[in-house]
C-alpha cells in the first residue's frame, strides 16, 4: 500500500493556512503538493478540527471491521444454508 505523505492533522494545518489567506497556488507550491490534491482534500477535511480528524479515522476503522464481520458472517450463514439444503 501506498504511503501517505501527510498526516490528517498537516492536512487540515495545511488547509488553514490557506483559508487564512494565503492563494491555493502559494500553499500548494509552499508544501510541494498539487491543487487537484488541495481540493480533494478540502472536500473531505474541510472545517474539521485535528480532533474531528482523528473520530474520522477511529470511525472509518471500526466501520471496516464491522463490514468484515458482516462479511464472516454471511459466509457462515450461506455454508449453513447449503449444509442444511443436501438431502441425506
Amino acid at each position: 500500500m501506498k504511503r501517505k505523505r501527510f498526516t490528517e492533522e498537516q492536512i487540515i494545518r495545511i488547509l488553514h493556512e490557506a483559508e487564512a489567506g494565503l492563494t491555493v497556488a502559494d500553499v500548494c507550491r509552499k508544501h510541494n503538493f498539487s491543487e487537484q490534491s488541495f481540493y480533494r482534500w478540502k472536500a473531505k477535511f474541510g472545517g474539521m478540527e485535528v480532533s474531528e480528524a482523528k473520530r474520522l479515522r477511529e470511525l472509518e476503522r471500526e466501520n471496516g471491521e464491522l463490514k468484515r464481520i458482516v462479511a464472516e458472517q454471511t459466509l457462515d450463514i450461506r455454508m449453513l444454508k447449503d449444509v442444511n439444503s443436501r438431502k441425506w
